[in-house]
């Protein structure tokens, strides 16, 4: 081409959760029978939609035109509206329907929120990171996602100093991303972590980023404190959405909320932007926008809630003492979401661990694999050899969610009882020999 027409950014986008599916399809074409934990899609995992649920999205398409139309570019007014309402109630904080606005499912939303930033502001965010945000932040910036650590020996709480020290150090630090629940560790943030976000974003004029769209899966739901309780005057974005908690993720419904838009110019016209780029698309998609409302606003909601919290309570108990066993590994609880943040021990990475596959086939197809992979990408080379020793479909941390902690994320969706506890057993297993 006689102008390069890829993006300085572009060698930043990788999405790990993803990407291991072609290794895994090729695996499974020579009679590796694969479990898929790599991504988190409840519904294909087979959890079932209540019945109720689906009469009122049927119900909605079947009576009328309106599904099938355009919506307004911020939303229908009744979903903005209802939304206003339940979250002012809820955190203390008034918001306006006018401070809504739809997207394509929040993955549209974190592009939408990163690419119409100031492409010389960075948000700073957490490791290990969800790696939508940190490749779209890091395209935008057109360099690596700058991070803060999530402290293993902290049960994955913010390192606040370490947040102090790079926000003071780095001037185009704009912005602070946290995640609570959090994706992959799991990890609910309490009152005085939030609060700490807020001074820092405070004393340094930036403003903050919260991705709570697992809030209604926090398994405490009492000690969940959503951050538009505390904003008090910082500017703020805050992305909830269906996708996860209904279970919809095929609806691709995701919503920002915007705080405290008028105490800081810059912030006013940086949300405005995100608005006419979404403009530009017309509108987002209609149909879960209407049955919104009749879903969340159902009293059978809350129980349907608590039921599939329960659920995720015990496959997390059920993980982490069967894992904690193995010397290899060490989990902290979750507290939140359907992830499990499993790392590998220092002694384990040590012992240079290899793994055979399962047929003579799917070890051609790991050894072709492990020629693409540094070795120093333990992690990634270990999720590779389990998979085609057991067929057990897990993303590494490093690579995955940019991890400065070596390991691998799981899920908690699997339905069937003794399918997960057998998964389980297939992972300690597969390490049981002893380790050097």
């Amino acid at each position: 081409m006689r102008v390069d027409i890829v993006h300085p950014g572009a060698g930043e986008l990788a999405y790990e959760i993803r990407g291991i599916v072609d290794f895994a399809d090729r695996l499974a074409a020579t009679g590796v029978d694969i479990i898929w934990e790599n991504i988190g899609d409840p519904v294909a995992k087979g959890e079932e939609v209540p019945g109720w649920i689906r009469d009122i999205v049927k119900n909605v398409v079947n009576n009328g035109s309106r599904s099938y139309a355009y919506s307004p570019t911020k939303g229908l007014n009744e979903a903005r509206e209802f939304l206003a309402r339940q979250r002012t109630e809820e955190t203390g904080n008034t918001l306006k329907p006018e401070n809504i606005l739809f997207f394509n499912g929040l993955g549209d939303a974190i592009n939408k929120t990163y690419t119409w930033l100031n492409p010389v502001a960075r948000v700073l965010g957490p490791s290990p990171a969800y790696p939508t945000h940190s490749s779209i932040e890091g395209a935008h910036g057109r360099s690596m996602h700058l991070t803060y650590k999530l402290d293993i020996n902290n049960k994955w709480m913010p390192d606040i100093d370490d947040i102090r020290s790079k926000v003071k150090h780095n001037p185009t630090i704009a912005g602070l991303l946290l995640i609570s629940p959090d994706n992959p560790t799991g990890a609910v943030y309490p009152r005085e972590i939030l609060q700490q976000f807020v001074d820092i974003a405070r004393q340094y004029e930036l403003f903050l980023i919260a991705d709570e769209i697992y809030a209604n899966l926090a398994y405490d739901q009492e000690g969940f404190t959503p951050l538009a309780a505390l904003t008090d005057g910082v500017p703020t974005i805050i992305m909830r959405g269906l996708s996860k908690e209904v279970p919809w993720p095929g609806s691709r419904c995701g919503w920002l909320e915007f705080y405290n838009l008028h105490v800081d110019e810059s912030f006013d016209r940086y949300t405005k932007s995100i608005e006419e780029a979404k403009m530009t698309e017309v509108c987002s998609t209609t149909l879960p926008q209407i049955v919104l409302p009749k879903i969340l606003g159902d009293l059978r909601y809350t129980k349907h809630l608590s039921n599939r919290r329960q659920k995720y309570v015990r496959r997390a108990e059920e993980a982490c003492k069967v894992l904690n066993s193995s010397p290899a590994f060490k989990v902290i609880k979750p507290k939140g979401a359907f992830y499990l943040a499993v790392t590998l021990t220092d002694k384990f990475i040590k012992s240079k661990f290899k793994l055979k596959a399962a047929n003579a086939k799917a070890q051609k197809l790991l050894d072709a694999e492990l020629t693409k992979i540094p070795e120093h990408d333990f992690d990634k080379r270990f999720c590779y050899q389990l998979m085609a020793n057991t067929g057990v479909c897990v993303v590494p941390l490093s690579t995955g969610f940019n991890s400065y902690v070596p390991g691998f994320r799981m899920t908690l969706l699997e339905p069937d009882d003794k399918k997960f506890t057998d998964t389980l057993s297939k992972i300690v297993e597969s390490v049981s020999q002893p380790i050097c």
